[in-house]
């Protein structure tokens, strides 16, 4: 039988996804990719757009309508609050609440225990999911897992919830509180981790930055981690909250296993829209954050969510956020048109910017990210670069660099595999436009 996860959104959706696959992995059955045909679809749905959730929509659609009548189980953020829309998109589709999520964890000894009746199996697993939604017992932190289907990198989730409340934000309402798993525990399921033979940890959550557990900071487990996996191990940091980036914090980053690479949420420079926003932090706040970064780490790849057309955005505050990315040289953009989403503070806003407006700049910004991503690969053309092969395709390795560049892997030895890491010097394919490393056996192992 197979099972196809299908992540929309986050990094955090990503770990819990795999979370999910690894359970149905251990039981003996088959994981495969969205292309392929599958017995039974899982969506883990975001709500952060609403083009998110147009796509998953359409997903769930195509899903359902498969030859084979498969069962879409539809589950993550947008579950939580659309439950009844979700479920008119078709009879084979059934919905699992995001804070039951978790239970997903025991379908597959479920479905193997039952054994099944693979030609009609819709009636067991809704039964099983209806049952589900009725548990008393919700642990958010039941997602450890094992193996991982869809990176050559193990996700860890430390964090959930979020207390910010920004006025354009409903992941906070799906999603609830802060919460921070035990430290203790972050610490074994890291070392399990590294037991099994990864070489790299993302550290995965709503709100990464506000994490806190008997009066350890962020800062304080990075450094617990770095004191206990061994040098191998490297650790990448899901989007860091430039209010919560302090000196404890930035002085760990320093530390060579961490990845030179940060994902800021900056959604605008101009003050006033900031505070119009309810977010935490104003353009000085944004500058002194990357800027420490990059004083830290030399020439990291700085990634920046931005919004366009929030309500009551001028255009001079918009070419406020325009001069501080060229300014900051910030290496890449996440650009998102202004979506108003209900529930939320600005969903009824009587300012907004006409539609026509926030997509051209929207626009502007994306022409404005390719410029600055090509950018920052021609800076790095020449350098040492530490690379984590990832999965072929038609024979082609790829793989990711510390600093997050998506590269061709050329020469490389016959036993290469997933997961494996070597250092090499990057070069650019002028004709393919795209960078590029040369597998060789006197700079593979070198240290980074």
């Amino acid at each position: 039988m197979t099972i196809v996860v299908y992540t929309l959104g986050c990094k955090l959706n990503q770990c819990e996804s795999e979370a999910v696959a690894a359970a149905f992995v251990q039981e003996g059955f088959t994981v495969g990719n969205s292309s392929d045909t599958a017995d039974l679809y899982i969506v883990n749905t975001c709500t952060v757009t609403s083009k998110a959730e147009q796509k998953a929509r359409r997903m769930i659609r195509k899903f359902a309508t498969e030859s084979q009548h498969p069962v879409v189980i539809v589950t993550g953020c947008y579950a939580q609050l659309e439950r009844e829309a979700l479920e008119r998109l078709s009879d084979r589709v059934v919905v699992l609440s995001l804070d039951r999520k978790s239970s997903l964890l025991r379908l597959p000894a479920f479905m193997a225990r039952h054994a099944i009746n693979l030609a009609n199996p819709f009636e067991a697993i809704r039964s099983f999911v209806i049952e589900s939604e009725h548990e008393d017992s919700r642990n958010v932190f039941d997602y450890d897992a094992v193996t991982f289907s869809y990176h050559s990198r193990a996700f860890l989730k430390i964090q959930d919830g979020c207390d910010n409340a920004c006025a354009y934000c409903r992941v906070t309402i799906a999603r609830g509180d802060a919460v921070s798993l035990d430290i203790d525990e972050v610490i074994e399921r890291a070392l399990s981790i590294e037991r099994r033979g990864y070489k790299e940890i993302v550290l995965t959550g709503v709100n990464i930055t506000a994490y806190s557990s008997n009066g350890h900071s962020l800062g304080l487990l990075v450094s617990r981690l770095l004191k206990v996996l061994g040098s191998e191990m490297r650790i990448r940091l899901s989007s860091l909250e430039p209010d919560r980036l302090d000196d404890e914090l930035i002085g760990v980053l320093a530390d060579y296993r961490i990845q030179p690479h940060f994902h800021i949420p900056v959604q605008s420079a101009s003050d006033i829209v900031l505070a119009r926003c309810r977010r935490h932090y104003d353009e000085q706040r944004l500058r002194t954050s990357i800027e420490a970064l990059r004083h830290i780490k030399g020439d990291p790849f700085i990634a920046a969510d931005i919004i366009t057309g929030l309500p009551g955005e001028t255009e001079a505050e918009f070419e406020k956020t325009v001069a501080f990315v060229k300014d900051l040289n910030v290496s890449q953009l996440h650009v998102f048109p202004f979506s108003p989403r209900p529930l939320t503070e600005l969903f009824d806003a009587h300012d907004r910017v006409p539609e026509s407006i926030r997509d051209q700049r929207a626009q502007i910004l994306r022409s404005l990210s390719s410029m600055q991503l090509q950018r920052y690969i021609e800076r790095q053309i020449g350098t040492k670069v530490e690379v984590m092969l990832e999965q072929p395709h038609d024979s082609v390795w790829s793989g990711l660099t510390g600093n997050y560049l998506k590269v061709r892997c050329l020469d490389l030895p016959g036993n290469a595999s997933s997961g494996m890491r070597f250092t090499a010097i990057l070069e650019y394919d002028a004709e393919r436009k795209l960078p590029f490393v040369r597998y060789q056996s006197r700079l593979a192992h070198t240290a980074w």
